[in-house]
């Protein structure tokens, strides 16, 4: 067994009590620890400074855990404590999750799922315009750029556009019903062709492109299974791919061509295109994408195709990268696809309330200034300050009680924050004051520096551009009493099994991965 743990979890006063609440849930077993109270009230606003002169580190602890918006340098800190430091999750609800009693350490850093995002119309662009656009799709997480040629539309600057793409470093498949244009982009070096059949086969033999094999009809199996017997007989590279059908024009039906020839052929390499899918059915594309990918995790299909036309898929390539990272690391846990992040759920949170209505009435109740707090519990937005707290559901119904109506500046904020935080609520959100919402792989992430405190905008708050105040009686670290957490408080409950432990929410027996 390995040696108990001793986290010191440095926070700031209004935290404190709940920071408490949750440490007193972990194991003992596991963990010790104490909490440092840095001597500022929003554990946000503490510098590296403040936590260097304040901050006295208990004997015998073993790390140390900053809040995530807790904008120090873990590295300056562990210098100067001789210690490792780190930088914890933003709320305190996760921080269980974050040292790991979630049964698993989630690594979403790997995957098998290759990703081809096709190009539809190629023909009609450039070959800078196409360049432009393969570089792109490569940075969102594509793999394979699809040329795609279109009906009765020549593609004469084919050869050209394949040799610029490789040239970029990046692999090149090319997607045409016509032969020729197969054959031509064979010979400029794509790295694969989409697609072959039994009647169009003998172009495989004489190119080293890696053929995609798809079934003369999508009904004909058969034909698919002959394609396949004879490249398997040559000892040829290739892809099967069943075809996917929308769905009330064979979708069911098609699923289980796949099923069919996984269990036909267990070995063989196989593509699904997603995009009869994603882009024939007019609804949120993420949740589509995840039921897919775990489709080709099932059965493992190791690649997908996928095409961005309607605007409602514009985020297809981000959704499939996210999802093939959870579905390889639920996968290997032996787990459902649950606890494994965020990336997955863009319209609502699984924990979208960090705080409770009474935990947020005590914090208001602590405020000695003008400065308004806007936060977000099951029963609607609150927002207070040492004058007032109100609750609503609806944002601007708050405006004739915050008494701005001589600062523009300031309503224009408080406007645009608790519209925010209107919407949080009502699709089951995270808010956090001046964070944006975060959409999972629906929307790009603001990328932040989380060494530095952003500039002060126009709000009634001292601004973070500035240098916090610390309060003179700045409190000492200190060891809370251990004791067992309420059974309505616990974080997650003990298996029933001797020996067996919770993964995602499954039962996993002793030994078991």
């Amino acid at each position: 067994m390995s040696p108990r743990e001793h986290l010191v979890f440095i926070t700031g006063r209004m935290a404190k009590a709940r920071l408490e609440k949750v440490a007193a849930t972990l194991p003992p077993e596991r963990f010790a620890w104490s909490i440092a109270d840095a001597g500022v009230k929003v554990a946000a606003l503490m510098t590296e400074e403040i936590i260097r002169r304040r901050v006295t580190i208990p004997e015998g602890a073993t790390r140390i855990v900053l809040p995530g918006r807790c904008r120090a340098n873990p590295e300056a800190l562990a210098a100067h404590f001789g210690l490792p430091v780190e930088r914890g999750p933003d709320e305190i609800v996760d921080l269980p999750a974050y040292l790991g009693l979630a049964g698993r350490i989630v690594d979403l850093s790997r995957h098998d799922l290759r990703i081809f995002s096709e190009i539809v119309d190629a023909s009609k662009m450039t070959p800078d315009q196409i360049l432009a656009k393969g570089l792109d799709l490569a940075r969102r997480g594509a793999d394979v750029i699809d040329l795609g040629g279109l009906p009765d539309t020549e593609f004469p600057h084919l050869e050209e556009c394949v040799r610029l793409l490789k040239g970029a470093g990046l692999k090149v498949s090319v997607d045409s019903f016509s032969l020729d244009e197969l054959t031509r982009g064979a010979k400029a070096g794509a790295d694969f062709l989409l697609s072959l059949n039994e009647d169009t086969l003998d172009l495989a033999f004489e190119t080293d492109s890696v053929p995609v094999l798809v079934p003369v009809r999508p009904d004909d199996l058969a034909s698919l299974d002959r394609a396949i017997e004879r490249m398997e007989k040559a000892g040829r590279p290739y892809m099967a791919d069943p075809i996917l059908e929308p769905i009330h024009f064979g979708f069911v039906e098609s699923i289980t061509r796949y099923h069919q020839t996984r269990q036909r052929w267990p070995n063989s390499e196989m593509m699904m295109g997603t995009g009869n899918l994603t882009e024939l059915t007019e609804a949120d594309s993420l949740g589509i994408t995840a039921l897919l990918v775990g489709m080709c995790s099932e059965l493992a299909i190791r690649n997908v195709l996928i095409v961005q036309v309607s605007n409602h898929t514009r985020r297809t390539v981000e959704e499939h990268d996210a999802a093939r990272r959870v579905m390889f690391a639920a996968k290997a846990d032996s787990a459902l696809p649950k606890g494994y992040g965020r990336s997955l759920l863009a319209l609502h949170d699984k924990r979208p309330y960090v705080q409770t209505p009474d935990e947020i009435a005590a914090q208001a109740a602590e405020v000695r200034d003008p400065n308004y707090r806007v936060a977000v519990a099951e029963d609607g937005v609150h927002i207070y300050n040492r004058d007032v707290h109100k609750v609503g559901t609806d944002a601007m119904a708050f405006f004739p009680d915050l008494n701005v109506a001589e600062d523009g500046a300031h309503a224009f904020y408080l406007g645009g924050e608790l519209t925010k935080a209107e919407t949080a609520w009502r699709l089951g959100k995270r808010y956090v004051q001046d964070e944006a919402l975060v959409w999972g792989a629906a929307a790009d992430a603001e990328i932040e520096d989380t060494t530095a405190f952003k500039k002060a905008g126009h709000t009634k708050h001292s601004g973070p551009d500035r240098a916090p105040i610390p309060e003179a009686d700045a409190g000492q670290p200190e060891t809370v009493a251990q004791k067992a957490a309420p059974a309505a408080d616990a974080v997650s409950e003990a298996p029933a099994v001797p020996g067996a432990r919770i993964v995602c929410g499954k039962l996993v027996p002793a030994g078991e991965a």
